[in-house]
């Protein structure tokens, strides 16, 4: 499962007898020592799981190595995982965890996060393939700029916006992933969309050219495919679930 930097881990692709198995049974084949179920099952949410770090992070190889961390630490504890909420739930919150460590560790330094897809030389990065397809120049100017202004808010803040807002999840979905309540989700985005107004004010305000720039935080009400756990979450770390 390892990769690159600057890439997410690179899983072994193809549609094997597994392919049909639910993710639930499959954690458990995992658990009962089948080799090949994990790889399935990250394969099936890596876009997902990816552009969660990714964009969580800001930082196309802090992002790789946030995505490596967690998946080693779910692949670890997969024993310990209890069927409280959906497998996606529990494999997001690991990631989504692995990433705000990262930003805080990275807050000891006085930096800004480059945005995703530029280093330190000033030259583009490499696109992981299938990940994010090349935009036009203006839009894909505006997304850095959108990244860059999502690297100064809180990491709390950042994360509940990227999942709400970004992602299109459920405020319910997200609560469950972070571990806290629903209120507290809503209150991390009105706040970091504030922020974000006035960070992001000129994509509105300014020249003709980002006049027709659509707003970047308008949420999405439809829950993405695949995600919809009906049940609780602890605010523990999942990784250290107890049996």
């Amino acid at each position: 499962m390892s990769g690159r930097a600057g890439h997410p881990p690179e899983p072994v692709t193809g549609a094997g007898p597994l392919a049909g198995t639910s993710d639930l049974d499959l954690l458990r084949a995992h658990v009962a020592g089948d080799r090949d179920a994990f790889t399935e099952l990250f394969h099936r949410h890596r876009d997902r799981l990816w552009a969660v770090a990714l964009r969580t992070v800001g930082d196309r190889e802090e992002a790789a190595d946030a995505l490596q961390d967690a998946l080693l630490s779910a692949h670890r504890a997969a024993a310990r995982f209890r069927g409280d909420s959906a497998v996606t739930t529990w494999l997001h919150r690991i990631v989504v965890n692995a990433c705000l460590d990262r930003i805080r560790r990275r807050q000891t330094h006085a930096t800004v996060p480059l945005p995703d897809g530029v280093h330190g030389d000033g030259e583009s990065g490499r696109h992981t393939g299938g990940v994010e397809p090349a935009a036009p120049t203006h839009d894909h100017d505006t997304a850095l700029v959108v990244r860059q202004a999502l690297a100064q808010l809180p990491a709390e803040q950042r994360a509940a916006l990227v999942l709400v807002d970004v992602q299109g999840y459920p405020v319910a979905e997200v609560a469950r992933i972070l571990g806290v309540a629903e209120g507290t989700v809503k209150s991390r985005c009105a706040r970091g969309r504030a922020r974000l107004a006035g960070l992001l004010g000129h994509l509105r305000t300014g020249s003709d050219e980002t006049a027709d720039v659509r707003p970047v935080t308008g949420g999405n009400p439809r829950p993405p495919e695949g995600v919809g756990s009906t049940s609780g979450w602890s605010r523990r770390d999942a990784s250290q679930e107890d049996t």
